[in-house]
């Protein structure tokens, strides 16, 4: 329940923020691991030429060796010895930095084997001197030798590290790509169910505003989700309950006016029929044709409150719709077959055209308005006259045609032919007046499915279209 609490609004809220959280998440890391590799790489690089320069520098301060040995072997000279031993530990301090950086103890004691031999050899006699100098020049060619391996196993060691590092690198860009992923398809995943749950309780509001507009007012609305949601059902129970007060009161009106009107008119035939019998005295020629205008008035007055209550309760049930899937051919050959003997009488034929088509329907409201424009165009229609109607699919729309080869809808009736109770100027002379509420009635019961009525001008005759949404 504390969960109900929660606006749609704030829902929204959250759900925003979730998916913004978790996919600044993922940037986030993704921004650090980039900032990691790149470190990475940087200190691969700087180290790389750190050994390169060391590696190189051994080998420059081993002619640097040589020449100062040789030359202080020759001359005897303490400056160029003490040149040769400060050379000497600088090149130990090098080897000892690539003995840190992987290079291999073994060739680090063999170069530094060789160094203390050159080292022995510059002590001794001058006698001696030549001797020792030829020794020290072939030890500094196994120093050469060294150094090149020093150099190799350095530039062995850099691949290495690098080959290290690219292996690092495409294993964070699959733990990256992996997450990044991971983290958009749960973003997705949070986008589509927080979507689908919060738009339930909107596809349930739909339904029940769809209920209020078919008049299903029997059903009572009770939607559950957040706070506005629920304020929004309360609001629409609240209408629905008003609704059913206002069909009821309008029902009562209808009762009270049928009975008030009815009553009062009922007595005012019985009376003019009295006098039409003489019992109130004989009465003259003139007389009669006043009673005979009264006999026919109230006649006409009570088909025209018969036909209001008509009208008025085809609109109060044109709301309550009972959908089904109808095949409308079948439908409109019910019709046609039910007035049979009307357009027998008259040698009409009529013709249903098109292929089986189904729609969600109400079958009775759909068939009615058929079948009063089916008996307009029987009543209008000239003797061994055609009444076509056809059945088609246009934009996933139903589509009626109903054609007749009568006299047409004449220009100056076309806007009104479809308000109650007009009746238009062209009317059949050997047949009795409409009470021009069909074609009202009609597009009532059409509006009420969504649908729409019209009348397409035409060269002959009439012809009405009815278009049904929820073809199937």
């Amino acid at each position: 329940m504390k969960l109900y609490r929660v606006s749609f609004r704030q829902w929204l809220l959250v759900a925003f923020m979730l998916i913004a959280a978790l996919l600044g998440t993922a940037s986030l890391r993704a921004l650090f691991t980039l900032e990691e590799l790149m470190a990475q790489s940087r200190d691969s690089a700087t180290r790389a030429v750190d050994l390169s320069t060391a590696a190189q520098s051994l080998t420059e301060r081993s002619l640097a060796m040589e020449r100062a040995s040789r030359q202080s072997l020759v001359l005897n000279d303490a400056q160029l010895r003490r040149r040769f031993d400060d050379a000497a530990r600088d090149a130990r301090g090098i080897i000892g930095r690539l003995v840190d950086n992987d290079l291999p103890p073994d060739l680090a004691r063999t170069w530094n084997g060789h160094l203390d031999t050159i080292a022995g050899l510059l002590g001794g006699p001058a006698e001696t001197a030549l001797d020792r100098e030829r020794t020290v020049a072939l030890e500094f060619r196994e120093l050469d030798v060294l150094n090149a391996s020093v150099a190799q196993q350095v530039q062995q060691g850099i691949a290495k590290r690098n080959r290290a590092l690219l292996g690092r690198l495409d294993a964070s860009r699959r733990q990256l790509a992996q997450q990044v992923m991971l983290s958009i398809a749960l973003a997705v995943a949070l986008a589509l169910g927080f979507g689908i749950w919060l738009a339930r309780p909107f596809k349930r509001l739909e339904k029940a505003i769809v209920g209020l507009g078919e008049n299903q007012l029997d059903v009572p609305i009770d939607i559950s989700g957040p706070s506005d949601v629920r304020r929004v059902s309360q609001q629409l129970d609240w209408l629905r309950l008003r609704l059913m007060e206002l069909d009821a009161d309008k029902a009562r009106f209808l009762r009270h006016i049928s009975h008030e009107l009815k009553t009062p008119l009922a007595a005012m035939r019985e009376g003019v029929a009295l006098l039409q019998d003489g019992v109130a005295g004989e009465l003259n020629t003139s007389q009669r044709e006043v009673a005979q205008i009264l006999n026919v008035n109230t006649t006409v007055l009570q088909g025209q409150i018969e036909a209001l209550l008509r009208f008025n309760a085809a609109a109060f049930e044109a709301r309550q719709l009972r959908r089904q899937r109808t095949d409308l051919t079948v439908l409109l050959e019910q019709q046609v077959d039910s007035q049979r003997l009307q357009w027998q009488a008259r040698n009409l034929k009529v013709r249903v055209e098109g292929e089986p088509l189904d729609a969600l329907v109400d079958p009775e409201k759909v068939g009615t308005a058929v079948a009063n424009l089916l008996s307009n165009a029987i009543r209008f229609s000239p003797p061994d006259g055609t009444v076509r109607l056809l059945v088609s699919r246009v934009s996933g729309n139903a589509r009626i045609d109903i054609t007749d080869q009568g006299p047409g809808i004449a220009r100056t009736d076309r806007e009104r032919i479809f308000e109650p109770f007009y009746r238009g100027e062209r009317q059949p002379q050997d047949m009795v007046r409409g009470t021009g509420i069909g074609l009202s009635i009609v597009q009532e019961y059409i509006a009420a499915h969504g649908g729409r009525i019209e009348l397409v001008p035409a060269n002959e005759g009439a012809h009405f279209r009815i278009e049904l949404p929820h073809a199937l």
